[in-house]
């Protein structure tokens, strides 16, 4: 079996063998139950060197140890959100080529693969067939395979490497420490996030590069959250900005203690969402930034960016981790002065080779973000170039016009996108959540809005909805709303119909 690279994790994670490193729903691991479960599995799925195993993830625990698994037996590890329809787990199975696809005894596996199911815990049956297609193969380094989370078109594959993942884990904890040693022992890492997600996986990977052990939530729930955290104490934790809207809104969510510090994750957080967040529990909330193709998380805050800005710097996602190069670019690719907005380009030695085409002579790999870097480097994030409105040559970022919806009182939340319109090409349209109990009226809204912003930023429409769609890590899936606000105005109205 395959020692090295991010099997150390595990390997050289400094508790005790009797110590639990692993709590998932209502089951807990020790660092010596976590490694012998791992070191069976690795067993049972052969030799798979530079070959993917698929893991069909619908329980946190066993995909920590396919993880592992799969590293020690020395594959490439390729975990598969088992809530995506069947349609889709099997074109991301087929896609990946695996040698073997790991899975529990009820988890909705597409035909024609080796499957490996755990019927009980440790205990392994193999399903093989007898025509499979042959595996693909990665070189040594590849160690993981993760998708893009969609939100502007078809998830792309990203393969990460073990040196990558383990450099940039360990930068991301050097800033956070500041140069001290570990001292006391870590307090438990409360990953909300999925492991079939890159949010959740590196961060049970950050975990154990600390010594720390980790909770696992497979799905988010605001109560069973609060929980977690009065039970473990947790001080510090993540959080994904839809995360804190649900606990915002949640009636029986009302204290958060001992909790101090969230680090927003997956999506940057708008500044009035921060300060509401902050508002109602005593919460400080900080935003960071990455891509699955940069590697790692390349900006962040430290506690004594904390100490010397506080809420002066309340929604920045933080200043460049060490060795991270950070550029705002026009769009005639020059670089602009500090509080300039344009296009993010990030220059990161985590980067992948998945970005073909988006990398310039320097490196750097243009984000397809809009921000602005500050006078004291920290950099805000205002949007997706995608995103932006073209409204007849007027630019519009929909953030700005959705953190003043939000500032309506019956308001809890607003999306903004451009619909197709004949004479101007794009116009802008709000979706918008009415908070509990709570009716809104058009008329109001628009006129909230022109209060605010210049006239060609106000929505042309408005929409109520319940919720809106959204990728598993929470990010608004804006193409939805606009697909559909395109069929609904092609439909003839009920006048119109004979």
């Amino acid at each position: 079996m395959t020692s090295g690279g991010l099997t150390d994790f595990l390997i050289g994670h400094p508790a005790a063998r009797d110590t639990p490193v692993l709590y998932g729903v209502d089951v807990e691991r020790t660092l010596g139950e976590l490694t012998a479960s791992a070191r069976i599995l690795a067993g049972r799925l052969g030799p798979v060197t530079g070959q993917p195993v698929v893991c069909v993830v619908d329980d946190g625990v066993r995909a920590v140890t396919a993880m592992f698994a799969t590293w020690l037996a020395g594959g490439v590890y390729v975990p598969v959100n088992g809530r995506l329809t069947a349609r889709e787990v099997a074109a991301h199975v087929a896609a990946s080529r695996p040698a073997v696809v790991v899975a529990g005894p009820d988890t909705r596996v597409p035909e024609g693969y080796d499957v490996l199911r755990e019927d009980e815990p440790d205990v392994w049956t193999c399903a093989c067939a007898p025509d499979r297609d042959e595996p693909a193969s990665y070189g040594p380094e590849a160690a993981i395979v993760i998708r893009t989370s969609g939100t502007t078109g078809e998830s792309k594959p990203v393969v990460l490497g073990h040196d990558g993942v383990r450099d940039g884990i360990d930068t991301v904890l050097g800033k956070l420490r500041g140069g001290r040693s570990a001292g006391r022992a870590p307090m438990p890492n409360l990953i909300p996030s999925s492991q079939a997600l890159w949010a959740g996986a590196w961060n049970l990977l950050f975990a154990f590069r600390a010594g720390a052990p980790a909770i696992l939530m497979d799905r988010f729930d605001p109560v069973a959250y609060a929980g977690l955290v009065r039970r473990f104490q947790i001080r510090s934790t993540i959080l994904a900005p839809a995360m804190m809207a649900m606990l915002l809104e949640h009636e029986d969510v009302a204290d958060l203690a001992p909790l101090k510090l969230v680090r927003s994750v997956t999506a940057p957080l708008a500044p009035d969402q921060a300060r509401r967040f902050r508002d109602r529990y005593g919460v400080d909330v900080l935003n960071s930034y990455g891509q699955t193709e940069l590697g790692s998380e390349v900006a962040g805050w430290t506690a004594a960016d904390v100490r010397e800005f506080g809420a002066a710097k309340l929604g920045a996602v933080g200043r460049a981790h060490p060795g991270i190069d950070i550029r705002i670019a026009g769009d005639d690719g020059a670089a602009l002065a500090p509080d300039a907005s344009g296009e993010i380009w990030i220059r990161s030695p985590f980067a992948t080779g998945d970005a073909a085409g988006r990398v310039d002579a320097e490196g750097y790999l243009r984000t397809g973000d809009l921000g602005r870097l500050d006078a004291d480097g920290f950099l805000w994030i205002e949007g997706r170039v995608s995103d932006m409105v073209n409204r007849g040559g007027l630019k519009i970022v929909p953030q700005e016009v959705e953190e003043v919806l939000r500032g309506h009182p019956d308001v809890a939340d607003a999306c903004v996108a451009g619909v197709p319109d004949e004479r101007l090409g794009e116009v802008p349209v709000a979706w918008v959540r009415p908070k509990a109990g709570r009716t809104l009226d058009e008329a109001d809204l628009a006129a909230c809005s022109r209060r605010e912003l210049a006239g060609y930023k106000v929505p042309v429409a408005f929409r109520v909805v319940a919720d809106f769609p959204r990728t598993e890590i929470g990010k608004v899936l804006r193409r939805d709303l606009v697909a559909d606000f395109v069929r609904t105005a092609a439909e003839p109205s009920d006048a119109q119909v004979p």
